[in-house]
């Protein structure tokens, strides 16, 4: 019976919190847009191994926080699972569960200790300033997304509508609710500045009401526009939001300088009063005639480089920016481009370089089509895919990136050349802008400028194809294909409908056991894989010390692994039947296996293919455990032998015919 949603979330939950050391190991827990972002007190009780297997899981990426990626719309109802068993709401600390010393030995209690003491060390070693940086930058904007994609999203509907009413497409009387889109669109934009403001005051310890004072002072609210105040360093008349979201970011971070200082020196009975009075004071007005000139010019540099390298390098820049994207999102640097996208669309109304960026995962889509083509026969990763690829389409590329490319490698790299690809279709040919950040993929589409769409189309189409074309070529590892690489095809095969068989006369079979043992039901198996039959059909069986390997269809070998652990056959109706010996076997690296046979052979039911030290890899520590898996289930009807638990070398599985 299949789990329901809700006990797939608490199951996810539960398992997290069981490898990573139990709720007593969490500090604290949030999460984005894909991951479940957990503070660990002791990495030395994290199974990083555990974590990765545990179905539902996508991805585990380790940094200053361990972020484990279950996707989005899962993600938030994992993350409020979780702290609704400690009792806590999201970021808040979990209780502090003291070292129980009781009943411990002396040793044991120092042990202990180090071990608190070597994962603090662990930790600030672990915030190196760049990372720590980027944590803040996350922190301040990750709460802001929904509101850039929601009022992006409605800036665009206005823009496409007021075209249409300037074209004569739609009535005039449409005006007045272009006007109220307008309206909840600047609702964020106009005064995005208080909320970083707030947000920062957050992060840096500040209290939040006075970081949002300190994000309206760079509005210059009341100013009149005859009497300006002058910028004392060149003179000129000062402008509303001159140095932008850098400038409030710095300013409230001087804010918490100086709070905490003042709440040191300030008499308690006067604290509540002076300490915001001075404070706004002192950095409101170092904000005004310092850090808004300051950061005006950092701002307007740094934009006006951004336009320059994207319309003198074209094409060339695209490539680049598209291609070295999925590494910055791998190390998790892409964060520090938040402010500069803002700063771009304050100053120019939309940013050039989000429509690049996105070809990334465009890149990302065309790989994911490329395996799922070519890897058709490993079930798992095929699942993975088609979890993975719908949302990628859209723009959320993290399931994609740690569930399916990066794991495998090759894929990861022709993924980024297909959105270097699509990023030089963009740059070549410019002007292309988006008006808000948030989403990519499709979803970017109806924030693009007007009269670009169908420029970022086509980036879109580059990207895909030539992430497409690039990993099918060149990007699919041999293990990934599950018998594929080293399949015979011989003339023996011959087609039935859609299905090959190697003797068309017959339309049913039997699979006999692989080895002498004792079979056991399938969810006993640890490998979780496995115990859900991802693959296809599955039968597990415990074997016998001394027994042998043995043929379980009449038909040929199609794959042996490099590391003997596993065997592929085709029978005479088309089955393509695996026979895995053991759970994480192929550590060993063909260790303890001894098979007598090639791909290519001819083999009958019982056929001895070779000899396993059963008892050498027990004592290596895996689980023997030999699952018999129908990889093309879904091409037969199968049925299943219940009787004779005990099994021989003839003893039959399964009894399988064409559909």
């Amino acid at each position: 019976m299949s789990e329901t949603s809700e006990e797939k979330i608490k199951r996810i939950a539960r398992e997290i919190y069981g490898t990573v050391g139990g709720i007593e190991n969490v500090e604290k827990l949030i999460h984005c847009m894909t991951r479940v972002r957990m503070t660990i007190r002791n990495d030395d009780k994290v199974d990083i191994e555990k974590l990765k297997n545990i179905n539902g899981v996508l991805g585990v990426v380790e940094e200053d926080t361990l972020q484990v990626i279950v996707g989005p719309g899962t993600v938030n109802k994992v993350a409020d699972e979780m702290v609704k068993e400690v009792g806590v709401k999201l970021g808040e600390p979990f209780p502090n569960i003291e070292i129980d010393t009781t009943g411990m030995t002396d040793k044991e209690i120092v042990e202990a200790k180090a071990a608190k003491v070597k994962a603090a060390q662990k930790a600030k070693q672990k915030q190196t300033p760049i990372k720590q940086i980027l944590k803040s930058i996350s922190n301040i904007f990750i709460p802001l997304i929904p509101a850039f994609v929601g009022a992006g999203l409605i800036g665009g509907v206005a823009a496409v509508m007021s075209n249409l009413i300037v074209a004569g497409d739609i009535s005039k009387s449409y005006t007045d609710f272009v006007a109220i889109l307008k309206f909840i669109q600047n609702g964020v934009f106009s005064y995005l500045a208080i909320y970083v403001g707030i947000n920062a005051a957050t992060e840096f310890g500040a209290t939040a009401g006075l970081g949002g004072v300190i994000g309206a002072v760079t509005l210059l609210p009341g100013m009149d526009i005859n009497a300006p105040l002058h910028n004392i360093f060149n003179g000129q008349p000062m402008s509303a939001g001159q140095g932008g979201i850098i400038g409030v970011i710095f300013a409230v971070w001087l804010l918490s300088l100086i709070e905490k200082k003042l709440h040191k020196w300030v008499p308690d009975a006067i604290d509540i009063i002076v300490t915001p009075a001075l404070s706004l004071l002192i950095i409101g007005v170092f904000t005004i005639f310092i850090i808004m000139p300051i950061a005006g010019v950092i701002s307007s540099s740094l934009v006006g480089a951004i336009n320059w390298i994207l319309n003198v390098g074209g094409a060339f820049s695209g490539f680049v920016l598209g291609a070295l994207f999925l590494p910055m999102v791998m190390f998790g640097l892409h964060q520090i481009l938040t402010p500069i996208h803002i700063e771009m669309i304050n100053k120019t109304g939309s940013t050039p370089l989000l429509p690049i960026l996105a070809m990334a995962g465009a890149g990302q889509v065309g790989a994911a089509i490329a395996l799922w083509l070519r890897c058709r026969k490993n079930k798992q990763l095929t699942n993975m895919i088609k979890g993975a690829l719908p949302v990628g389409i859209l723009g959320i590329g993290e399931p994609l990136i740690y569930g399916v490319t990066l794991p495998l490698g090759r894929p990861f790299i022709t993924a980024c050349i297909g959105g270097g690809i699509g990023g030089a279709v963009v740059g070549g040919l410019g002007h292309v802008g988006a008006i808000a950040i948030g989403p990519s993929g499709l979803a970017l589409v109806p924030l693009i400028t007007n009269g670009h769409m169908m420029s970022y189309v086509l980036g879109l189409l580059a990207g895909y194809v030539g992430g497409f074309v690039a990993t099918y070529f060149f990007g699919i590892p041999k293990d990934a294909i599950l018998g594929e690489a080293t399949t015979v095809e011989t003339d023996a095969l011959s087609q039935n409908g859609n299905k090959k068989v190697i003797d068309p006369n017959v339309a049913m079979t039997t699979i006999t056991a692989p080895v002498i043992g004792k079979k056991v039901a399938i969810d006993t198996v640890s490998d979780p894989m496995m115990a859900q039959e991802v693959m296809g059909k599955t039968v597990a069986i415990i074997p016998d010390i001394n027994s042998k390997i043995y043929a379980p269809v009449d038909g040929k070998v199609t794959m042996i692994a490099d590391t003997k652990h596993a065997i592929g056959f085709m029978d005479k109706i088309g089955e393509e039947v695996l026979v895995h010996m053991g759970v994480d076997t192929v550590k060993l690296n063909g260790k303890y296996f001894n098979l007598n046979i090639q791909v290519g052979d001819t083999v009958k039911h019982g056929d001895v293919l070779g000899t396993v030290d059963w008892q050498k890899i027990i004592d290596a520590d895996f689980d023997p455990v030999t699952m018999t898996i129908v990889t093309n289930t879904s091409d037969f009807k199968i049925d299943e032998i219940e009787s004779n638990i005990q099994t021989k070398d003839n003893t039959v599985l399964m009894d399988s015919r064409i559909k």
